[in-house]
């Protein structure tokens, strides 16, 4: 009996997608629940399952294929499943409890089984970041040891495969002593000039957002500074409890959030969104929180803010930075959020102008904090500064609720205290 494998609904406005990598081959067994093959929209990556047990007896749609909801990807053949070795059938039986093979003339030692290969599967499906990155430098990714999940490789394995492999070739060989002095200096051919890679999908739905964002709303960007002395000091005293009690760590961004819930009460047309010619004021707040994956940019949204605490948001964080990294997000982790947060600060910004993440009418960005001398009453002295910026859309917020906004995300940092009072 042949089963068909289908595009499955891929979530709300969501109806094309592209075969990112197939994790098995055509001819090859698969488990029903294995993952054959990860489809990539203009939003998140997601795997393909397979439906049942069997082979896989044809791939209709190839990697980089653009196919629809519905759409059938290959074909399992359920009866080819009953094909497999028998332990004592086959024209040349095996011995299981010794593996005694025949005696031949000083037989050549066989390689070292694979990860794959010991599970019996085929070799991990790469990710779009990590097969970009491999073509990019012609590596061979069997090469390479994997570190995540299944012996899948990550950024982080080709990344170090690279830096090894060029500090290996740091020294240059000596010049052949025939060789001349004008080939001796002529620069060596590193590689082609240019290089044409497909915009992923996911790539692509962030440019159009981020342009149409530009186009529609009328953008400002209004800065502030914070002293983020006390703050730092109520993490560092309460760091080690926090993390005893409730298992997850105290980061900033819990802190952050928060004092711009309290911001956003005062002000709710920063929580608001245009709808044509109405104004929605949301009553609820649905932070977004800018994370960097490897298959690019992506906002997950944590629901209802307001209602947890600073726990149940750190591990509410901690357990999307899992999913963006293992491409785990699904559509409905990154819906409905009323504001966002961007930290550009763990990348070493000093400061930026954030783009709004329409349909939402304005987003917060954190940058580094760096020490820097200032007035503190009549002395100088040196504090832990960071600089804050707002992005609004200034069709609904105008400037002096922009500015009254950003002042109470200050207020809270500098005193963590109102926080907790809603001042």
């Amino acid at each position: 009996m042949s089963t068909e494998i289908t595009v499955p609904v891929l979530g709300e406005s969501v109806s094309e997608a592209t075969v990112a990598e197939w994790a098995k081959s055509q001819g090859d067994a698969v488990e029903a629940d294995e993952t054959l093959l990860v489809l990539e929209t203009d939003k998140v990556s997601l795997e393909v399952y397979a439906p049942t047990s069997g082979v896989l007896s044809e791939i209709r749609a190839e990697t980089g294929a653009e196919v629809e909801v519905g759409a059938v990807l290959g074909v399992i053949d359920g009866d080819a499943s009953a094909a497999k070795p028998k332990k004592d059938g086959g024209k040349a039986p095996v011995n299981e409890e010794t593996k005694a093979a025949p005696i031949t003339a000083a037989p050549a030692p066989a390689p070292a089984p694979a990860p794959e290969a010991e599970k019996g599967g085929a070799a991990p499906a790469l990710s779009p970041a990590v097969r970009k990155l491999v073509e990019e430098n012609n590596v061979d990714p069997s090469a390479i040891t994997g570190s995540g999940k299944d012996g899948r490789l990550t950024k982080g394995d080709v990344l170090a495969y690279l830096e090894n492999r060029e500090a290996a070739s740091a020294a240059p060989a000596p010049a052949p002593a025939s060789e001349s002095a004008e080939e001796a200096a002529a620069p060596a051919v590193a590689g082609p000039r240019e290089e044409r890679v497909r915009m992923s999908r996911l790539r692509q739905r962030i440019a159009e957002r981020l342009k149409e964002a530009q186009n529609t709303a009328a953008m400002l960007t209004t800065f502030n500074e914070v002293d983020m002395t006390n703050l730092l000091a109520v993490r560092k005293q309460y760091r080690e409890d926090f993390e005893k009690k409730h298992g997850t760590r105290l980061g900033f961004m819990s802190f952050f959030a928060k004092a711009a819930i309290v911001g956003l009460k005062e002000i709710p047309a920063v929580n608001g969104e245009i709808d044509g010619n109405e104004i929605i004021y949301k009553n609820y707040y649905n932070i977004g929180i800018a994370v960097g994956s490897p298959q690019g940019l992506v906002v997950p949204v944590v629901r209802d803010a307001d209602r947890l605490s600073f726990a149940g948001f750190e591990a509410a964080l901690y357990e999307f930075a899992l999913k963006a990294r293992d491409g785990k997000l699904s559509m409905d982790d990154l819906s409905e959020g009323t504001f966002t947060i961007s930290n550009g600060g763990i990348y070493g910004s000093l400061m930026s102008t954030p783009i709004l993440n329409a349909p939402q009418s304005a987003i917060l960005g954190m940058h580094k904090t760096q020490p820097r001398p200032v007035a503190v009453g009549d002395k100088v002295e040196i504090r832990p500064m960071m600089y804050l910026a707002l992005s609004y859309d200034h069709r609904i917020i105008d400037g002096r609720e922009a500015v009254t906004f950003l002042v109470r995300v200050k207020e809270c940092i500098e005193d963590p205290q109102r926080i907790l009072l809603d001042m």
